[in-house]
């Protein structure tokens, strides 16, 4: 061979179009699926759906594959798997790609809880019958019974949960070990809310997708004077509360790093985050009129409203006026809340289905203007 051809780059990989992402709770996670959703209309991909009028995939009861909507005609077909689910590996295989690459993603279980207390505060018994968060923390028991285990779900244990464990079961060493090594086999790759911009970069590598696929805004967050701030007994109690949950995230930060090191390094990554951040920023000065998010008083198309819930604010965005089709078609599209995308992506994919209702205006009522 001549010197050359010895220089010419590798191939570059291919895009990763068979992915399915375990949408957990309070972990960012409906920021990934717009990533997913948005990915999935730039490659023309099918969607796992909710079947119905519902907007999660049968939860929190377990997944089966009749909860996607056609799956008896479309079968082993679909593309994109990420509204919430409960994690049933047998029976989302018979609707994902023997080659599915699987991800989801974890949160420090400190803030985790205090983030379901204020969301949750009116769905969940133990919640709604404590004063505030660190009053329930100091007893958790007293306000928590097994006997609503299905309404408390959210508090305690809830990514456990999720991945479809019992979130009561007794901490004993061997289980857990267990159960970490059966994700590890389940899970392609574990990512990490706390570090969320690098969990991109790491995705990104790991489905071999452009920046521009990764880049997101924030979605379904709250604003900050709902915050309760947790004492320091408080933090303690998670972990003993949450002990399963803080095993699980403990294990996969620590994968999570180890990742990083073996395959991007970390002077790349760091790169590629500032990367991310520079086009992140300047997206947001092409698409948003203030240049971060608002509180739900403040959102001036109430199409674009997100869901509510509990005592939280859920803040969304503000799109400029006066952009071309093609620029606000993108902008929308970042800034869609995961109800009325879904519902949009239903009616894209199942036209002559019944829409899913929001309760909120739909953004393109003429599905043939795409």
């Amino acid at each position: 061979k001549s010197h050359e051809e010895l220089l010419i780059p590798p191939t570059r990989c291919h895009a990763k179009t068979n992915v399915m992402f375990l949408k957990t709770h309070k972990t960012a996670s409906s920021t990934v699926l717009n990533i997913m959703f948005r990915f999935a209309e730039r490659y023309n991909l099918t969607v796992a759906l909710p079947a119905d009028q519902l907007f999660h995939l049968g939860y929190p009861r377990t997944f089966v594959a009749h909860f996607v909507e056609g799956f008896k005609t479309i079968g082993q077909n679909y593309n994109i798997m990420c509204n919430h689910l409960r994690f049933n590996p047998l029976e989302v295989k018979r609707v994902m790609a023997a080659n599915t690459f699987y991800f989801s993603i974890l949160r420090n279980p400190i803030p985790l809880l205090e983030s379901s207390y204020i969301y949750y505060k009116n769905n969940v018994p133990a919640f709604r019958s404590s004063k505030n968060v660190n009053e329930f923390l100091a007893s958790p028991t007293k306000y928590y019974h097994p006997a609503d285990y299905r309404e408390n779900i959210y508090a305690r244990n809830i990514m456990w949960f999720d991945f479809g464990y019992n979130n009561n079961a007794e901490d004993d060493t061997k289980y857990t070990q267990a159960v970490l090594e059966e994700i590890e086999q389940n899970f392609h790759l574990i990512l990490i809310a706390d570090y969320f911009d690098e969990s991109m970069i790491l995705l990104k590598h790991a489905l071999c997708w452009d920046l521009d696929d990764v880049i997101y805004f924030k979605l379904n967050s709250r604003s900050q004077d709902t915050v309760q701030m947790l004492t320091p007994e408080s933090e303690e109690q998670i972990k003993a509360w949450c002990s399963l949950d803080w095993k699980l995230y403990m294990h996969f930060n620590q994968s999570f790093w180890r990742r990083i090191e073996e395959t991007i390094g970390l002077e790349v990554l760091e790169k590629e985050v500032d990367h991310l951040r520079t086009r992140q920023k300047e997206l947001m000065e092409t698409c948003l009129s203030e240049q971060e998010a608002v509180r739900k008083d403040e959102i001036r198309n109430k199409a674009l409203l997100p869901f509510q819930s509990g005592a939280a604010n859920i803040l969304g965005y503000n799109l400029k006026q006066d952009l071309d089709n093609r620029t606000l078609r993108t902008c929308q599209r970042m800034v869609m809340p995961e109800l009325q995308y879904t519902s949009y992506l239903y009616a894209v994919q199942h036209p002559h289905k019944k829409r899913k209702e929001v309760g909120l205006p739909l953004l393109w009522t003429n599905l043939q203007e795409r």
